[in-house]
């Protein structure tokens, strides 16, 4: 008589619990890369020395960065909240640890995000001169050359 018993798995499965932590971690990061691809198409507003104005792409990553990070806040409160209710505490294990280490960063993103996101209603920084008034330069330094 063989009995089989079903094998039983050495490492636990995530509760869904920790598996919004982690959401919470993927937002985080969603935010910042969100930030750095907003800087990266800072030269989208210039072109021939001509200001075109913020592109699109720069308009939706000024939008969702801060969106991003504000879900990020309101799901740690919302963990934490679900978590102290439950009796436990969300630093026990090392999934909660790491979660409250990336919201720390939420609200210097916040305000990073905040900034760039003044920055792209401001008006034609180069004041009507195009290319930040260079070209008032690149005239002098052609009448010298004369």
């Amino acid at each position: 008589m063989t009995t089989h018993s079903d094998p039983t798995p050495t490492t636990a499965a995530p509760t869904a619990s920790w598996r919004r932590w982690s959401l919470l971690v993927g937002l985080v990061v969603a935010s910042a890369g969100l930030l750095a691809a907003h800087i990266s198409f800072d030269g989208d507003t210039f072109q021939n020395c001509h200001y075109l104005g913020p592109s699109t792409r720069m308009y939706v990553t000024a939008w969702a960065a801060p969106a991003c990070a504000l879900a990020a806040l309101l799901l740690l409160l919302a963990l934490r909240r679900g978590a102290h209710r439950r009796g436990q505490r969300p630093t026990a294990v090392w999934q909660g640890c790491t979660a409250m280490a990336a919201a720390c960063l939420i609200p210097v993103l916040l305000l990073a995000q905040l900034a760039t996101l003044y920055w792209v209603y401001e008006p034609d920084p180069s004041g009507g001169q195009d290319c930040s008034g260079l070209t008032l330069m690149h005239d002098r330094v052609a009448a010298r050359q004369r």
